[in-house]
């Protein structure tokens, strides 16, 4: 049997490093949904219009699954950076002329991460003196579901990044098929809304309201299920090539 060359051991390796990152993807969706259920603020989401004393009674009453919340968010949440990086470097396979798209997607990504932490930290912090004043357990609570909710814009940029590199790509053979880009284009209109959540109170598009919270975690929890499949398509699809 002919010895593999370093170029192909380094392709082969590189695979095997994506599959790696594909397949602990289901593992931490599942540490995130438990942690979504046992964090109580979501169990149903917080009103905005929960008074102060309402909302420190919130935090002293919850004190202790707050914190295992917002601990295991902090742990687990940012290790869903990988898998959106695996999307980065199936962009990357993509014919077109830069990586422009490809980088922009990353940076969106991080700065999408970087939020979700700093919400994760107010909540922290609320729960980490529940006996504080009410009022500013009550300023805590609207700065950790603002950051949380509203910055929606590079989530949006995120999706039509991932959209114009699919369209660009215009090889026979695709990396991702074209409807790709249709559902991250929909994706992002789904999420777009829930920007009015920073100067809304009551209604849909309240941090609370259907189309803020459940429309915009929904729709980007369903794109992640979908682009695993994608992505283990892609990937076999690679590895067949680099055999060959």
């Amino acid at each position: 049997m002919q010895a593999l060359t370093a170029k192909e051991e380094s392709a082969f390796s590189a695979l095997r490093a994506q599959q790696v990152i594909l397949w602990s993807a289901p593992v931490l969706a599942l540490v995130l949904l438990v942690l979504f259920v046992a964090f109580p603020g979501f169990r149903p989401p917080m009103s905005p219009d929960m008074s102060a004393a309402e909302v420190g009674a919130f935090y002293r009453d919850n004190t202790a699954l707050i914190r295992f919340g917002q601990v295991g968010f902090n742990l687990f949440g940012i290790l869903i950076v990988p898998f959106f990086v695996l999307i980065m470097v199936q962009m990357q396979r993509m014919r077109s002329e830069s990586h422009i798209y490809a980088f922009s997607y990353l940076t969106a990504v991080v700065a999408g991460a970087t939020l979700f932490a700093l919400s994760n930290i107010f909540f922290a912090v609320a729960a980490f003196r529940p006996d504080r004043d009410d009022e500013l357990l009550l300023l805590l609570n609207d700065l950790a579901w603002i950051v949380f909710i509203a910055p929606i814009g590079m989530l949006v940029a995120q999706f039509v990044l991932l959209a114009l590199a699919v369209y660009a790509d215009d090889r026979g053979a695709p990396v991702l098929p074209r409807w790709v880009g249709h559902y991250a284009l929909l994706t992002a209109l789904a999420m777009a809304p829930s920007a009015g959540a920073a100067v809304v109170r009551d209604g849909p598009l309240a941090w609370d309201g259907l189309v803020s919270f459940w429309l915009r975690n929904g729709a980007f929890a369903l794109f992640a299920v979908v682009m695993f499949f994608v992505l283990r398509t892609a990937l076999r699809r690679q590895a067949e090539q680099e055999a060959t």
